[in-house]
């Protein structure tokens, strides 16, 4: 072994636990980086290798009626490659022994040949038979709702089907790609809707459907325009009710994938460039501070002859060696949480495949990171000390010049002599200073952003399902109808209040921009459900005409008072022009609203309600939702309660895992940064507390000096950290923006509290540390300087 390898060693050993210290911050950027890239990635590659083998369609359409004799001229359609038709309905759908109220999407498949498009594959149990002659229907029932609800096959539920009770019997489970997201409205609430395949010539049957369609997925040729596809299929399905055609982009469980990879693309590459940047200041300050005390031995060896490219590749690979060992750490953390995670994913959305993979990219990335991160680390510190001639590198550093502190000089002068010491110190090193007390407040900015989801969870939910969301129950028609229905759910069991909707499909139109929507006709002065903005502030709708959320606004480039054309959706054909009355920053959704009277008049349909928001007594919502089973023209109910209590066991559970996992990486920042410092500091004023322990100073007060240091970086990074967890929380939120969701930056005093007591809890640890090094010093040792 060459001597430089063996010094190399024996640096290491000495330092042992500061290196520690700095492996582990790159462990937790790289593992950071890891978890989050590498779940996304296998997420994408489950999502894309299942589109593939499902052959996912690329547009989609829902008519009211089409004749079978339409597939071959919508075949015949520009871009157009495949066609795929079939039969689908919303049914209510009832548990024994649950009254919880489930939606049901039944959809038909032909027995007799297999899908080309949007292929069904069973995960569980066995495939479907025929009908039964007893009028039971069997089904496959999709995966996640199985697993939410426990169904095994055998299982038996009820739904209301074309306005008679069926029994479904669960044969089996299936995965679709077009439903490997599936929840209510895009919500994470598996339990309460459910797909089930059955029988085609079953479902035919039930609702009169036989030879025709009402669900059509098309894929198209490779280099068709989407744009002109959609189109020409409007164009074509309009006569049949089918002027609703969207691409893969708004369809419901690919936009909601589609979103989480973004989002977490976006966690994955912002959290780890924190930690590294911390990792590379800890590595500058480390190695300079080594380089420093070893002068001398610098100074010998090159006098032996070793040259500069030499003795600063031997620290070079003193630093390569510690942030080896921090990506190795960080490869296996990486792994374990990025497990985890995929755990996490498919819970919510199911694959026949889906299993943790770390591309060989990803290691290659993470490498070059890492030795990037401790070379421009650390490159300054080593050329600065490797051009010092031997001469000049025998003698000792130059003493700091000292002076009066920034305080005394403004006029402060009652200040305890420790403390002066203590800012005079600082002073000294200003650079090194505002280093520290930015790595500390990093650190309280992690807490804080992890704690940040649970706020902003909680907000959204406070915000829609207490503040806007006061009624109890909301249940929807098949079709709209005479709102004079109104009157017959005021009757049912335990209603106190009730109040009518109208939602409309329909194309908003501005100059050349063009977004699809849905106006919701709310009663013009709500008081079961009101449009509330971010800010819990109500907008009325009463004379307001049309109000737009802000993105949708955005995206259509109008302005409060400038018209929109409003192409209508639903019924007879019709385009109004009306006026844009307000705007409200919502936090869910490209949104619409009007006055439902208002809707109605204008749409010249007569007084029409498509649904009904309904405030019950206390305790009585089983009763209503069991006598709502007896209206046929009910297509579905929500229950608030039911919906909050499910989404809140979820996220509940994941964003305690968030921010347990992001606390303990700032814990690890915090405790590197502190006691990096401290250990530094002792290092270079050994010889000054060694004196005062000699002149008669205790160790308490001689540790008050050092550690007073590291209590002042801890106090003033304190409110600089949560300023910049503030910032960190609102560029976070920006980047993850997106049509269908926003998260508000709303940081509450609780998570303040707790980033502070996590830094404190840290500091005091690396503090209790430094003291037992301070009482053990060697006075004699110490106090042997170079002459």
């Amino acid at each position: 072994m060459k001597a430089l390898d063996r010094k190399l060693l024996r640096d290491l050993r000495l330092m042992w636990s500061q290196a520690l210290t700095i492996a582990l911050v790159v462990a937790s950027g790289i593992g950071g980086f890891l978890t989050s890239l590498s779940a996304v990635d296998s997420l994408a590659l489950a999502r894309d290798r299942f589109y593939a083998d499902g052959r996912f369609a690329d547009v989609f359409a829902s008519v009211k009626r089409a004749p079978d004799a339409l597939i071959e001229p919508l075949r015949a359609l520009p871009g157009v490659a495949e066609v795929q038709t079939s039969i689908e309905q919303v049914v209510r759908v009832q548990m024994p022994g649950s009254a919880d109220p489930i939606i049901g999407q039944l959809i038909g498949l032909d027995l007799r040949r297999p899908r080309s498009l949007n292929r069904v594959t069973l995960s569980g149990g066995r495939m479907l038979a025929a009908g039964r002659s007893d009028g039971t229907l069997e089904v496959l029932a999709s995966e996640g709702f199985a697993q939410a609800r426990g169904l095994k096959p055998g299982a038996e539920l009820r739904a209301l089907v074309n306005g008679r009770q069926r029994t479904l019997r669960v044969v089996g489970t299936a995965l679709s790609p077009e439903f490997i997201f599936a929840g209510l409205w895009g919500m994470p609430d598996q339990r309460g809707f459910g797909v089930f395949w059955l029988d085609q010539e079953a479902l035919a049957a039930a609702y009169d459907m036989r030879g025709a369609f009402n669900r059509v997925a098309v894929r198209l040729a490779p280099g068709a325009s989407e744009t002109a596809a959609i189109d020409a299929l409007g164009r074509t399905l309009e006569r049949y009710g089918g002027r609703t055609v969207n691409g893969r982009a708004e369809q419901t469980s690919h936009a909601m994938l589609d979103n989480e990879i973004k989002e977490q693309r976006v966690l994955g590459t912002v959290l780890p460039a924190i930690f590294l940047g911390v990792a590379a200041f800890l590595l500058n300050v480390v190695v300079a501070r080594l380089i420093a005390t070893q002068r001398e031995q610098i100074a010998a060896l090159k006098a032996l002859g070793y040259p500069n490219r030499r003795i600063g590749q031997h620290y070079l690979e003193m630093v390569l060696v510690i942030v080896s060992v921090g990506l190795l750490l960080g490869l296996l953390l990486g792994d374990r949480l990025g497990t985890m995670f995929t755990g996490l994913y498919a819970e919510f959305f199911h694959f026949p495949s889906f299993e943790h993979r770390i591309a060989p990219q990803l290691v290659v990335t993470s490498a070059a990171i890492t030795v990037a991160t401790a070379v421009l680390g650390t490159l300054n510190a080593i050329l600065a000390t490797v051009r010092l001639a031997p001469a000049e590198a025998m003698r000792p550093p130059a003493p700091g010049q000292y002076r009066r502190t920034l305080a005394e000089r403004l006029g402060i002068q009652a200040m305890p002599p420790a403390l002066r010491m203590i800012v005079r110190n600082m002073e000294r090193r200003p650079l090194r200073s505002a280093l520290s007390i930015g790595g500390v407040a990093a650190a309280v900015a992690i807490v804080v952003l992890g704690n940040f989801f649970r706020d902003a969870i909680e907000v959204i939910v406070d915000s829609q399902f207490r503040v806007a969301m006061r009624s109890d129950v909301a249940v929807w028609l098949i079709e709209p109808g005479d709102d004079a229905m109104r009157h017959a759910f005021a009757r049912l069991p335990g209603v106190v209040q009730v109040e009518s909707t109208r939602f409309v499909p329909v194309n908003l139109i501005h100059g050349a921009r063009r977004e699809r929507s849905l106006i919701r006709g709310y009663a013009g002065r709500a008081e079961l459900y009101r449009v509330i903005d971010a800010d819990n502030h109500e907008t009325l709708l009463e004379g307001r005409g049309l109000v737009l959320t802000d993105r949708l606004a955005a995206k259509l480039g109008v302005q409060v008072g400038e018209t929109v054309l409003v192409e209508v959706l639903e019924g007879r054909a019709r385009t109004l022009a009306l006026p844009v009355g307000a705007t409200v920053r919502e936090m869910m959704g490209l949104n619409a609203y009007m006055d439902r009277e208002t809707l109605n008049r204008l749409l010249g349909d007569g007084d029409l309600s498509s649904g009904y928001v309904l405030g019950l007594e206390p305790g009585s919502e089983d009763r209503f939702l069991a006598a709502s089973q007896q209206q046929p023209r009910i297509a579905g109910a929500f229950s608030k309660a039911t919906m909050l209590r499910n989404m809140e066991e979820i996220s509940a559970r994941n964003v305690r895992i968030m921010s347990t996992i992001l606390t303990a990486f700032a814990t690890v920042i915090a405790v590197g940064v502190v006691y990096n410092n401290a250990r530094i500091a002792l290092a270079e004023r050994g010889w000054e507390l060694a004196s005062l322990r000699v002149l008669g100073f205790t160790r308490a007060e001689v540790s008050a000096l050092l550690l007073g240091e590291l209590a002042l970086v801890i106090a003033l990074a304190l409110p600089l950290g949560m300023a910049l967890g503030w910032g960190l929380t609102h560029l976070i939120t920006t980047l993850l923006q997106s049509d269908q969701f926003f998260f508000p930056a709303v940081i509450r005093a609780r998570t303040y509290a707790w980033a502070t007591i996590v830094v404190l809890v840290a500091g005091l640890a690396s503090a209790l540390i430094v003291r037992r090094r301070i009482d053990r010093l060697d006075l004699v040792a110490v106090l042997k300087t170079r002459e």
